[in-house]
C-alpha cells in the first residue's frame, strides 16, 4: 500500500494548534503522509501573536521543489502566505509542478485578531493564488476582504459572495460559517451550478484555535486519498466538528485553546 501524500504550505505555530503543526496533525489523524513548506515562523500562544519572521521567498521555493521533485503529492493545502513575494513564489512553483487538488485557505487574521498577511498582499491572493486553486475556503470576513465588500449577513449574501469569488478563477468555494450566528455553523460549498449547505450544531467553547487551518488540511487529506470534492468537504466538516466538540478535554489554556486533532485516539 502506498500512503497518500499532502503538502502544507503555511506558517509555523509555536503553540501547535494552527498552521503547519495543525496540518501535520490533521494529515496524520486522517491517514495521510504530511510534508511542509514553511512560509513564516510565528511566536504565538493562545493569547496572541507576538512576532513573525518570514521565510525568504527563494527558500519557500526551495522547500516546495524539494518535496514536489521527490514525492507523489496528491494534494496541496495553502495557509498563511505572509507577503506578496511569497505568494508570487508559491504560485509560480505550483504552476511549474502542475500541482493538483490545491486547497487555498486565504489566512489573513489569526483567531486572536492578529494580522498574518500584509495588507498589500490581498490583491496578490485575489489575482495570483485563487486562479491556481481547486478550492478556496475563506471564512465570512475573508470572503468579504477578497471582494472588498461588507461581511455577508444572510444566506443569499453569502452565496452571492461565493459566486463572485468564483469569477476570480477558482472552480469551487467553501465559505465557512463559524463566524456567523445561530445554533448551527453552516458552511456553503459553492460551484457555478451548485450550492451545498453543510450544517453542524454550534459548540459552546472558546477552544477553537486552528479550526480554519484544520478544515482546509482535512479537505486536502480527503482529496489526496482520491475522494470527490463533496466527499472530502463533508468528511472534513465532520472531523473538525468532532475536534471542536472534544477540545475542552485538552484543558490547555484559559484563553482560545486548540481543538483536539486526535480526538479519535485519546
Amino acid at each position: 500500500m502506498t500512503i497518500p501524500v499532502a503538502l502544507s504550505i503555511a506558517g509555523s505555530d509555536t503553540i501547535g494548534g494552527a498552521g503547519i503543526q495543525a496540518d501535520l496533525k490533521t494529515f496524520s489523524a486522517l491517514g495521510v503522509y504530511g510534508t511542509t513548506a514553511i512560509t513564516a515562523l510565528t511566536a504565538q500562544n493562545t493569547r496572541g501573536v507576538t512576532a513573525i519572521h518570514e521565510s525568504p521567498a527563494d527558500f519557500v521555493a526551495a522547500q516546495i521543489d524539494a518535496v514536489m521533485s521527490d514525492l507523489a503529492v496528491g494534494a496541496v493545502k495553502i495557509g498563511m502566505t505572509a507577503s506578496e513575494p511569497i505568494i508570487e513564489t508559491i504560485t509560480e512553483r505550483l504552476i511549474h509542478w502542475k500541482a493538483k487538488n490545491v486547497v487555498l485557505d486565504p489566512v489573513m487574521i489569526a483567531t486572536s485578531g492578529d494580522r498574518l498577511l500584509a495588507e498589500d498582499a490581498v490583491e496578490a491572493i485575489r489575482t495570483r493564488l485563487i486562479p491556481v486553486a481547486s478550492l478556496a475556503t475563506p471564512n465570512l470576513p475573508e470572503a468579504a476582504a477578497l471582494l472588498e465588500e461588507e461581511v455577508a449577513q444572510t444566506e443569499d449574501e453569502i452565496v452571492g459572495q461565493g459566486r463572485r469569488i468564483l469569477r476570480l478563477g477558482v472552480p469551487a468555494v467553501l465559505i465557512k460559517g463559524g463566524h456567523g450566528e445561530g445554533p448551527q455553523s453552516i458552511d456553503y460549498l459553492i460551484r457555478e451550478d451548485q450550492v451545498i449547505r453543510l450544517a453542524a450544531e454550534r459548540v459552546r467553547t472558546k477552544n477553537v484555535h486552528g479550526t480554519g487551518c484544520t478544515l482546509s488540511s482535512a479537505i486536502a487529506a480527503g482529496l489526496a486519498k482520491g475522494h470527490s470534492l463533496e466527499e472530502a468537504v463533508g468528511e472534513a466538516k465532520d472531523y473538525v466538528s468532532a475536534a471542536i466538540a472534544e477540545a475542552d478535554r485538552l484543558q490547555l489554556s484559559r484563553d482560545h485553546g486548540p481543538i483536539h486533532h486526535f480526538h479519535a485516539f485519546y
